[in-house]
């Protein structure tokens, strides 16, 4: 099988996106799409996405771990594949797309920025060292000490796979405070290893990292592969307006064969 691909990536969290409005990929198979993500034996990235057309929205969004199985929602894909969408010729002034986890919309801003509306949080869970929540997809959040030293896989692997959370599986993240704002370090579920950056890990990140008092909010976060930022109102513990915003940018395209 021949495909023209395309490699984006949003602060290092790196797709493969394939242009799908023909529904020419619809039957890629989960070891087609864990052969493309591999970095040694095809392109390389911690995820696949398809571009696909769907009435009511501009595009819909469908997305693949990099062990080839549909996953919930990424952030910082969904905001390359915005790029991706109006690279492509969709200009619009909001995108409405439709994502595993519901509709969204996107924006750019005035640094070229993209800026994704994610699904509204209205519960945290309390545990003695880590909290709990669903920014699209699960989440488990630490505050630490020194996270530039840690072990972010032996550590975040022994998390994703203790008896609790071995069946579904569940996103790590290691959170440190700074100065201004907060730096994250994630270990990612389907991909089984730490990525340069999660956008739903971060949002889960600066949601549990806010200030007690209501109000809206903005909180900058500092990942291994660079700035981003989530806005958002509060209150009472119930998240809502919620905004990942970061750049998304085109790293190249190319042709590969794969077997059918």
């Amino acid at each position: 099988m021949h495909l023209n691909f395309y490699k984006y990536q949003g602060t290092g969290n790196d797709f493969v996106i394939l242009d799908n409005r023909d529904k020419a990929h619809d039957h890629l198979t989960q070891q087609q799409v864990k052969h493309l993500c591999d970095r040694r034996f095809g392109i390389g990235a911690d995820g696949l996405m398809l571009l696909n057309l769907l009435d009511g929205y501009d595009f819909e969004m469908k997305y693949y771990n990099a062990d080839g199985r549909e996953s919930s929602m990424c952030g910082n894909g969904g905001r390359c594949l915005v790029q991706f969408a109006k690279d492509m010729g969709i200009e619009k002034d909001v995108y409405s797309f439709l994502a595993i986890d519901g509709p969204h919309e996107a924006t750019f801003d005035e640094q070229g920025w993209v800026r994704l509306k994610m699904k509204d949080v209205d519960s945290i869970t309390d545990n003695v060292d880590h909290k709990l929540l669903n920014t699209g997809s699960p989440h488990y959040v630490k505050f630490v000490d020194d996270l530039a030293s840690m072990d972010v896989v032996s550590s975040g692997k022994a998390i994703r796979y203790n008896d609790v959370h071995q069946v579904k599986g569940i996103n790590v993240n290691f959170v440190e405070r700074q100065t201004e704002g907060i730096a994250v370090r994630t270990y990612e579920r389907g991909v089984e290893d730490e990525t340069y950056s999660c956008g739903t890990g971060v949002t889960a990140c600066a949601l549990v990292a806010a200030p007690n008092a209501d109000g809206t909010h903005r909180v900058s976060i500092t990942t291994p592969g660079g700035q981003l930022a989530v806005e958002f109102d509060k209150n009472q513990n119930k998240y809502s307006n919620i905004w990942l915003c970061g750049p998304a940018t085109f790293v190249f395209k190319g042709e590969i064969e794969i077997v059918d």
